[in-house]
Order: structure tokens, then C-alpha cells, then sequence
């Protein structure tokens, strides 16, 4: 170990001793002293203090802040020696039981009743009690052991408790910060003084030493906000650049044309566009004549038309000469769009077949189950411009899909494609094209801000007239086995009157789980999640006994896939069991009730669109969520929010709460870490906007970044190329 002065880039295993180092890189990925002072801590406990033990999940990996209690010595009855139960509290009702195996007297001594100390481990429960078996633990100071330098890092008030390993406990991090700490030179401060100044921000080096050893809470807060800062202004600045130079490359034009496809498409409309779709479509119309590609988020409720606003805009680029894209993230969804395109255009979308209209166009579905003369007709269409609409899945994206010309690019259902696949579909231009990507997941204002901030935003918020309310009621199946006999007895209800159902399930059934199916990982002993192959027949030999039922999943041939959607749109069948394969773009009005099986192994947005899927007609909707969480569960909490409102926001909100800030961001997707340590998506909201503005201005004048080089490389440590390419949604 050096004493010399230490850099962000000086490694561990100078500062803390190779054995430790080793520990911190191999158990947390921490390997320079700048990686593990940016390892900020989790919370903060006081002593005298409680942390809430009765709030802890049985298999959560905790620290916690407890005081002793009692202690008691038994034999083990089936292996030889005794075991020690030590049992500590929190100072509010909350215990846990520690124990410990073996003969040990020192222990017993050491843990004494009052004392306070950190208690690390697994939470496990029996006969009812919450335990941690064998805990990992660190007494605080007492009388002379106050001098101990095992206990030094926690002299303070506040007690940071750190992210950590059960072979890296928070107290072993804690040392290893104080270490550093000593020695530690801070980097040149990247935020610009007149920015510091402005914002009441404090110094970077007074941040990152306040972060780990506040000398108060309010120096605590302070330093908090000025890290948050930083992260939030990172992203700022990288997502402002991004659209500063979008904004700076050439595109074709494509500008509305009086008497065009368009014109003759809303004059034949049956229905009148909302207030809403006309104001969004004129923000597009005016995107797509620029000179400069257009980059705009679509976000509407399930139902709210946005297929409508896209098929304008494409219409608009046929007009001007150009192709447009539609990429659809499965098969299911690629034909449905297929079909209602059809549908809607009517005459002007069957150039060259009998009754078109003069100015018609095609419209091609290019999909990977086409045959092989069917595929060499459609991409013959799509290549010499016939096709002027092209729809399909990530076979568009292949090798030999050409275009003659493609304008524009909408990617629907965004969240389901990577960067990647998009950029693929855009490499098809001779131009960069222009972009619509749609979601029916509404997005929480600071995600928008933080997650699409290169792109503008539109958002759909009324529903077409004859959109039908959906009732969702929670089934409790365990405690009310009643209540599910009920559910069934309703569906067959419904089928009666005429019309049909879904019943969804969380997985297919035997072989490998993909990614369609996504059931909740659970270590707690629960049974599998239900499959679509499991209970499809016993409906069909039970409850829904002589309804007509189909099954449908991701597994099944395309072909047998598209046969079963189209026997359920023209009501051949009654009820549809699927997985989520229904979940976006599935429109069949005729459908009003919706039972959801396992419904707590799926998330509130997934819950939201797939009740989407019912009442799209002029009979109400119901929507009926069937688990066997407990009352008062996490889980049932989750349902019953479901349950009282159709208000997707207030939705979002709720799940931007229940996950973790790096899956917003796409650290699980991208596979790195998040970058983001401190700021809140749901709590940072005026910090993230003020950020916003100060990057907005910072970039107007300084596009580069080239008058801040400290700051230019802050921002590319933060937001690195990889992290930059996923924040790219356009």
C-alpha cells in the first residue's frame, strides 16, 4: 500500500492491499480508487435509529442496523455442538434471529445484549421467524472499542451502508473508502463555474468526500444533489448533441401534396379524427417537409390511433416520391397491420389490381414465413418502388430487402427492438429517412426527457369515439376459489351474448422459456407459471367445456399462427388462450373479457396492454386478474393499482417506482452496470429538467463541447459509446 497521493485512475491494490483489491474487483467490479469512490452507498442508518426489519423480503441479500437483545445457547439435535441464536431488534417491534453453528463462547461474549451493531446476510425464514443464518457483522464503538479501527469508518452520525457482497461486506468498503480517502486528490472539477454557480452546486472533491463520510445531513443533501446533477447533466448534454447534429444532416424532404393518396385517404375515413390525431398529424406533416430527418416518439393509450397518424404519414411520403417502412415486432402484429391497411385504404392501396384507384399504391407484407415465390414477388415490389407501403418483422432488416426509395421508418412498439435492428432498416436509404417510433406504454415526463430526449415528443391522449370502458377486477384465486368459478361462469356469459374472450397465460409450456413468454424468476418455492399447453384443454374439458377455443403462442408455424388470429377476428372461435403474444396490436372489437392467469408474474405495463385488447368495440370490456398472491403482498398491491385505473401515466409512474433506475435506462438490455448511481427518474424530476436547459444552451453555444474539454470527458466516461448508441432511440 502508497501513502502517496491517489488519482481516480491509481489502482486498488495500491491503496487497499492486493487481497482486498482482489475481493472489491472480483466480487463488485471495482478496480481503481475512482471506481470505488464512485461507489456511492445505498442509505444512510443512525444510531439510536431503526431500519424497518419487518419490511425485508425472505431472500433479500440485507445490511442491517439492529441492537442486540438476548442471546441463547442450545444443542443442535442432528450434529454435535451447540448453536447460538442471538436476537436483534430495530427499535420498532422488527426482529430477526442471527444464528450462528459450532462452539462459540467468544461469540456469545462479543454479542452481548445493548450493544448495536451491522448485521449482513441472507433473509431466511422458519417456523414463521425471519433469520439470517451465519451473518457476516461488525459491532459499532462502545467505550474502548470506540478507538478500534475496525470501527473507525462509522464514527459519524450517519452510517453509509454500501452495495456490497457477502464476500465484501458494506464495513470491509467502508475501511477500504476511509483508505483512499486519505490520499485521495479529486479530479479537475468538469462543471463549469458560471453552471456551479447558477445552480448552487457544491465543488466535485467536497461532493465526493461529503457522499461517503457526511459531516451532516445537510452537507449529505448537498452533495447528493450535486452528484445527481452530474449524472442527470451527462445524459443531458449526450442526448442534446445527438439531436443538435440530427438536426444538422441532410434529408429528402417530403412535403404534403394537395390531391394526393392522403387527400383522397381522409376523404374516405368513416370517422372523424380526434382533436388530438390532428394536431400530432400536423406535427408530422411539418417534421417530414423539412430538409432534416424527422426523429418523433408517438405515445398513446392502447386504442388512441396511432396506427391511423403513421398511415398518414406514410401516405404523405408516397405522395412525394418516397417508400415507407413499417417494422412490427412479431408476425401476429405485422399481418394484423397488414390487413387493417388494407382495409382502410380500401381502392388506394390495390395499384394494379381490378377497381384501384388512378393514384393507388401497394401495400407488402414482408415477413421471414413468406414462400418462396410469394417472397421474391414482394421484394421485386418493394425494390422498384411499386410497393410505396412495406410492412413486416425483422425480415425487412435482411440481406436482399432493397428499396428504391424509403422515406420514412416506423418502428412500432419500440421497446421491443435494439438499437441495432433499427439502424439496419435506416442503412436501407440512400438518405438518412426520416423516424416515427410508436409506443402504446405511456412514458413518465422524465423518462421522455432522460430516455428520448434526442427526439420530440407527441403524445395521443383522447380515444376515438366508440372506445368502450374495461372494468379489471382482481380474482383472488387462493383465498376465494369461489371467486374464479365466478370468472369462468362470467366468461361463458359474455360468450353467450355473442361475443369472444381472451385467456392469457405467462408461459407456453414444455421446452426452453423465450423471451415471449417472460414469467417472473422466483426463489421462493412457488409453482411453475402456468402454460398456454397446460390450460388450454383443461378449459376445454372443464370450465369452457363446448366453447370453441384456440390456442395461440410464439412456438407455433406462422402460418398456423395467422390461421388462428383470423378464425378468432371473424369469430370462428369464441375463446383465444395465448400468451403475450397478444399483447400489442391484436384488434378484435367483437372481444370483450379478458382473464389474465399468474397475473402478478407479469408488469404493470404489460398488465395495461393486454386489457387493451378488450372493449375496442361498443360493448364494455372486463378484465379479470387472477393470482394467488397474498393480501397485502407487494405483488397484490401491484394488481389492485392495475385494477383501479385504465390511466396508463398514473401506471407508468407506479412502475417506474417498482424498478430498478438502470432498467429505465437499458442497463440490463445494454448488459454493462448502470451509470446511473444517485438520480431518480421519479423523484429528480425539476433537477433532470433544469439540467436539460443548462445542456440545451451549454450545446447551442458550444456544440462540441471543444471550450470544456474537462466536461467533454466527463460526459464520455459517464456515457460511454455503448451506453450513447442505446440511448439512441431514433
Amino acid at each position: 500500500m502508497t501513502s502517496e497521493p491517489a488519482s481516480v485512475d491509481t489502482p486498488l491494490k495500491k491503496l487497499v492491499g492486493e487481497r482486498t483489491a482482489k475481493a472489491l474487483a472480483g466480487h463488485l467490479d471495482l478496480q481503481t480508487a475512482g471506481d470505488l469512490i464512485y461507489h456511492f452507498p445505498r442509505r444512510y442508518d443512525e444510531r439510536g435509529e431503526h431500519t424497518d426489519i419487518r419490511s425485508l423480503d425472505v431472500g433479500e441479500q440485507v445490511t442491517v442496523l439492529a441492537q442486540v437483545q438476548r442471546t441463547a445457547v442450545r444443542p443442535m439435535r442432528q450434529r454435535r455442538g451447540n448453536l447460538l441464536e442471538v436476537t436483534v431488534g430495530d427499535g420498532s417491534g422488527g426482529v430477526l434471529t442471527c444464528t450462528f453453528f459450532g462452539n462459540q463462547a467468544w461469540r456469545e461474549r462479543e454479542l452481548r445484549p445493548g450493544r448495536w451493531g451491522l448485521f449482513a446476510g441472507k433473509v431466511t425464514e422458519f417456523r414463521g421467524k425471519r433469520q439470517l443464518n451465519g451473518p457476516e457483522y461488525v459491532l459499532l464503538g462502545e467505550g474502548e472499542a470506540a478507538a478500534n479501527e475496525e470501527v473507525e469508518e462509522f464514527a459519524g452520525a450517519l452510517i453509509p451502508v454500501y452495495p456490497a457482497a457477502a464476500a465484501v461486506p458494506t464495513w470491509v468498503i467502508a475501511r477500504c473508502v476511509r483508505v483512499v480517502l486519505d490520499t485521495f486528490t479529486p479530479p479537475e472539477d468538469p462543471l463549469p463555474a458560471t453552471v456551479r454557480a447558477t445552480r448552487n452546486l457544491v465543488d466535485i472533491g467536497t461532493a465526493l468526500r461529503e457522499i461517503h463520510r457526511p459531516s451532516s445531513k445537510e452537507a449529505l443533501y448537498r452533495a447528493r444533489r450535486r452528484l445527481k446533477w452530474d449524472e442527470a447533466f451527462a445524459v443531458q448534454l449526450t442526448l442534446v448533441q445527438r439531436k443538435h447534429r440530427a438536426a444538422a444532416s441532410p434529408a429528402r424532404a417530403r412535403p404534403a401534396k394537395a390531391g394526393g393518396l392522403l387527400d383522397a385517404f381522409d376523404a374516405r375515413l368513416p370517422y372523424e379524427l380526434t382533436s388530438g390525431q390532428q394536431v400530432v398529424g400536423r406535427e408530422i406533416a411539418a417534421d417530414l417537409a423539412a430538409a432534416h430527418p424527422m426523429h418523433r416518439l408517438l405515445q398513446g393509450e392502447v386504442g388512441s390511433g396511432k396506427t391511423v397518424v403513421a398511415l398518414r404519414a406514410m401516405l404523405q411520403v408516397v405522395d412525394a416520391g418516397g417508400q415507407a417502412a413499417l417494422l412490427a415486432p412479431t408476425e401476429v402484429l405485422a399481418a394484423q397491420h397488414h390487413r387493417g391497411i388494407l382495409d382502410l385504404l380500401g381502392p388506394l392501396g390495390r395499384a394494379g389490381e381490378l377497381g384501384a384507384a388512378s393514384d393507388a399504391t401497394r401495400v407488402e407484407l414482408v415477413t421471414g414465413s413468406l414462400g418462396a415465390a410469394a417472397r421474391r414477388r414482394a421484394l421485386a415490389e418493394v425494390a422498384e418502388g411499386r410497393a410505396g407501403i412495406v410492412l413486416g418483422t425483422h425480415a425487412l432488416l435482411y440481406e436482399g430487402v432493397d428499396f428504391a426509395d424509403l422515406g420514412l421508418v416506423v418502428v412500432d412498439e419500440q421497446h421491443r427492438f435494439g438499437v441495432e435492428q433499427r439502424d439496419a432498416l435506416r442503412a436501407k436509404a440512400e438518405q438518412p429517412p426520416h423516424v416515427l417510433v410508436m409506443t402504446a406504454t405511456p412514458i413518465p415526463r422524465t423518462v421522455a426527457m432522460t430516455v428520448y430526449g434526442d427526439l420530440e415528443t407527441s403524445t395521443l391522449s383522447q380515444l376515438p369515439q366508440g372506445r368502450s370502458p374495461i372494468a379489471s377486477h382482481v380474482v383472488p384465486a387462493a383465498e376465494k376459489p369461489a371467486f374464479l368459478d365466478r370468472a369462468w361462469r362470467r366468461l361463458r356469459e359474455e360468450v353467450g351474448k355473442g361475443h369472444q374472450a381472451y385467456v392469457v397465460c405467462p408461459r407456453i409450456g414444455e421446452g426452453p422459456v423465450s423471451d415471449e413468454e417472460a414469467p417472473r424468476e422466483d426463489d421462493n418455492g412457488r409453482r411453475p407459471p402456468l402454460a398456454v399447453t397446460v390450460v388450454a384443454p383443461l378449459l376445454a374439458e372443464g370450465p369452457l367445456h363446448g366453447l370453441r377455443i384456440g390456442v395461440l403462442h410464439g412456438r407455433l408455424p406462422a402460418d398456423e399462427k395467422d390461421a388462428v388470429m383470423r378464425a378468432f377476428a371473424d369469430g370462428e372461435l369464441d375463446v383465444l388462450v395465448a400468451t403475450t403474444v397478444v399483447e400489442v396490436g391484436v384488434n378484435v372489437p367483437n372481444a370483450t373479457v379478458m382473464i389474465v392467469l399468474d397475473a402478478d408474474r407479469f408488469g404493470v405495463s404489460q398488465l395495461h396492454q393486454l386489457r387493451g385488447r378488450v372493449g375496442r368495440g361498443s360493448a364494455a370490456g372486463l378484465c379479470l386478474l387472477v393470482t394467488e398472491a397474498a393480501e397485502g403482498s407487494s405483488a397484490r398491491e401491484r394488481l389492485d393499482a392495475v385494477a383501479s385505473t385504465t390511466d396508463g401515466f398514473k401506471l407508468a409512474e407506479l412502475d417506474l417506482e417498482q424498478r430498478r433506475e438502470g432498467d429505465v435506462l437499458g442497463a440490463t438490455q445494454s448488459g454493462r452496470r448502470s451509470h446511473l448511481r444517485l438520480l431518480s427518474l421519479l423523484r429528480d424530476t425539476d433537477l433532470i429538467r433544469d439540467a436539460r436547459a443548462e445542456a440545451i444552451e451549454l450545446v447551442g453555444d458550444d456544440p462540441e463541447l471543444a471550450r470544456h474539454p474537462a466536461l467533454a470527458a466527463s460526459v464520455a466516461a459517464l456515457v460511454d459509446e455503448e451506453r450513447a448508441e442505446y440511448l439512441e432511440k431514433g
